[in-house]
């Protein structure tokens, strides 16, 4: 159950990190063109990176009496989240 927890923790952490840089990169997107498409992606990334930094609290406040395959489909969905940020990110770069 430890390493489990602690591979949702570190997916959290990336997922914050990737989040901050692509909102640092589309706010500087959208002071060049004024999209709204650009605005509406830095409000997704807003909302996406408040659900990670609530998840991560969890994660390091975890809750007595959680059942552990709650943990291991958390653990599941935070890896694909930070993979698809990853792409993302990689996409907005090229």
């Amino acid at each position: 159950m430890t390493l489990i927890l602690d591979i949702a923790r570190l997916a959290a952490v990336v997922n914050v990190v990737l989040l901050g840089v692509l909102i640092v990169v589309w706010g500087r997107l959208y002071r060049e063109i004024r999209s709204t498409f650009t605005l509406g992606s830095i409000v997704f990334a807003l909302f996406l990176l408040a659900e990670n930094a609530i998840a991560l609290w969890y994660y390091f406040n975890p809750t007595p009496g959680l059942p552990p395959f709650a943990v291991e489909v958390m653990m599941v969905l935070q890896v694909l989240e930070a993979l698809a940020i990853a792409t993302l990110l990689y996409i907005t770069w090229q």
